[in-house]
């Protein structure tokens, strides 16, 4: 029996695509480099100590500021983003505007930078104890700043450990949306779908292969120029493809595409029990809203917030000065404001 012409046209066209799909999956894995040579996200002294939870964790670290007439401020902790090329690159121009005036630190999340980038699961537990790790092992409160998604991270350690913070910044922060709003990992995460479609990205046939097309020069730039208002920064996407190109690169950000590291209800469950000072810094992003910000904002004394505007989500590089600006009142008048008087 003759197959109709449709029945002809959807198997040539299933034929293609399987064609496509395990073309790709063959040069995934013969074919791409996953052991890039990687430098250094900042041209500072590197340490490495081990967490008993997150395993082995980087960081970079400037110490050398020293204060004659004054005492220092509270060290300066820096959290980058999760995303399938994330990196301490990202908060490179707060580090060095920074160092020099008071201790600076940028952790290497785990899965992410030098930190240990292993098997293993992935969660908001995790990337909470790496930041207590590194807050503790300074040994005094410090002042944090933490970037997108990783805000949670940061905020869920300060109200474990309130004592080892001084204040909280959160650059445009995932969690203000309206709950029927949300971005599609954040609504995975929300729907229950999260398990399955992390099941779905890192079956082993093609979990690389998948992480791969995420991490495509192409790629990067598409989803960095989402991030930015003008020009995307060059040094940023120069180093986003080799530090995606390591061993293990994969694990940590299919939990994030998969929607495992997202929190429903972290406002109720974390923001509105916070009780240090808070600022946000914020404008607009193409994959979170700031829907439900100004009414945090009014209802707790302690968060503030500041507009940085015309930005899509990485401030620091576009407006830095502002950044800096609306850093240093913050710290000034809401958290320490008897010492500027």
């Amino acid at each position: 029996m003759r197959k109709s012409p449709l029945a002809a046209l959807l198997q040539s066209t299933g034929a293609i695509l399987a064609s496509t799909v395990g073309s790709w999956i063959f040069y995934s894995r013969f074919g791409i480099d996953h052991n890039l040579p990687l430098d250094d996200a900042i041209e500072a002294k590197r340490g490495r100590f081990r967490s008993e939870q997150a395993g082995f964790l980087s960081y970079y670290a400037d110490i050398s500021a020293e204060r004659v007439d004054a005492p220092l401020p509270p060290p300066l902790v820096l959290i980058h983003s999760i995303n399938a090329a994330g990196s301490a690159y990202e908060m490179r121009p707060i580090f060095q505007a920074y160092r020099g005036l008071r201790d600076v630190y940028a952790l290497d999340l785990p899965g992410f930078g030098f930190s240990e980038r292993a098997n293993r699961v992935y969660s908001y537990d995790l990337y909470k104890q790496a930041i207590l790790d590194l807050v503790t092992r300074i040994g005094r409160p410090v002042d944090v700043i933490a970037l997108s998604l990783s805000c949670e991270f940061a905020a869920r350690a300060a109200l474990e450990r309130p004592d080892l913070f001084r204040s909280l910044t959160l650059i445009s922060p995932s969690g203000f949306n309206f709950r029927d709003d949300k971005r599609a990992s954040q609504a995975a995460s929300q729907s229950g779908l999260s398990d399955w479609l992390y099941r779905l990205f890192s079956f082993p046939l093609w979990a690389q292969s998948f992480y791969d097309l995420l991490a495509t020069r192409t790629s990067i730039h598409y989803f960095l120029q989402m991030s930015f208002e003008g020009r995307v920064d060059p040094d940023l996407e120069a180093y986003s493809y080799p530090t995606s190109h390591q061993p293990g690169a994969r694990f940590a950000p299919l939990y994030f595409v998969g929607g495992k590291l997202f929190s429903p209800d972290i406002r109720s469950e974390v923001y509105e029990k916070l009780t240090l000072p808070v600022l946000v810094l914020f404008d607009r992003d193409a994959f979170v809203r700031f829907d439900t910000l100004p009414e945090m904002v009014e209802q707790h004394e302690n968060w503030h917030a500041v507009r940085i505007a015309p930005t899509q989500g990485l401030p620091q590089f576009e407006k830095l000065a502002e950044v800096t600006h609306a850093l240093d009142e913050f710290w000034a008048k809401q958290v320490a404001p008897e010492l500027s008087q």
